[in-house]
């Protein structure tokens, strides 16, 4: 039977990190995270016909859209949300209400709104600590000598999970220098493992530089342009 292309895509990405993996590592020890912003649903019904269970969101309203549509035509199937982009405060809400996973708090503002604002019924929010490792003016991002007292503040809330590092690193198509930039991703990693022994993902590595992502240490790659393919980008407010 011929495959669709979104499942060709998840097959061939899958082999991709089961490749990169094979430098010591398991390749079940790396989770997928198909990006799924700016497509349809019908995209993203073919991605889940495909095995995939866990899409990341980067605009909040569309990415709400997304949870409660599938909430209603697919209750039996245990999907996982992530929201993956720069979250406003004013928006923090609907991220707690919605999504599993934030992997962009960098703010102790936004962690005291998300952990309020988290319903009670729901489980604790899972969230990553977004940090600027490149040092980029424009990137979101917190400072790596800032990472200690961000993590502390959201260990301390009731409704909030910490579960490790987010990273968008500078666009570089050198090999060794995405290594490099992940190595010491994954050196911040370890650090924050020693004092929460819950912290267990690091987010880092797209289709770009996964490969690099993987063999620095990756826990969780998020692909978009591999899976779904080029993306048109509408105006979101």
């Amino acid at each position: 039977m011929t495959m669709n292309p979104i499942e060709q895509n998840l097959q061939n990405v899958r082999e991709k990190i089961a490749s990169a993996a094979a430098c010591g590592r398991y390749p079940h020890a790396v989770t997928l995270l198909a990006v799924s912003k700016t497509k349809p649903v019908a995209a993203i019904e073919e991605a889940i016909a495909s095995g995939q269970r866990g899409f990341g969101e980067n605009y909040v309203q569309e990415g709400v859209d997304k949870v409660l549509y599938f909430r209603e035509v697919m209750p039996q199937v245990a999907l996982q949300w992530h929201f993956i982009g720069p979250l406003q405060s004013n928006k923090s809400r609907l991220v707690a209400e919605h999504f599993d996973w934030c992997h962009t708090v960098d703010r102790h503002k936004i962690t005291q709104r998300l952990s309020e604002q988290r319903p009670a019924a729901l489980s604790p929010l899972n969230v990553l600590l977004q940090v600027n490792i490149s040092g980029e003016a424009s990137k979101s991002g917190i400072k790596p000598a800032d990472l200690p007292a961000l993590a502390a503040t959201v260990a301390a809330l009731p409704h909030l999970t910490l579960r490790g590092l987010m990273a968008i690193p500078a666009p570089e198509s050198d090999y060794a220098r995405q290594l490099a930039v992940f190595q010491s991703m994954n050196d911040l990693f370890a650090q924050l493992k020693l004092h929460y022994p819950q912290v267990d993902t690091l987010s880092m590595g797209m289709t770009d530089d996964m490969s690099a992502a993987i063999a620095a240490g990756s826990t969780l790659v998020r692909i978009g342009t591999a899976i779904f393919g080029t993306r048109d980008y509408p105006q979101h407010v």
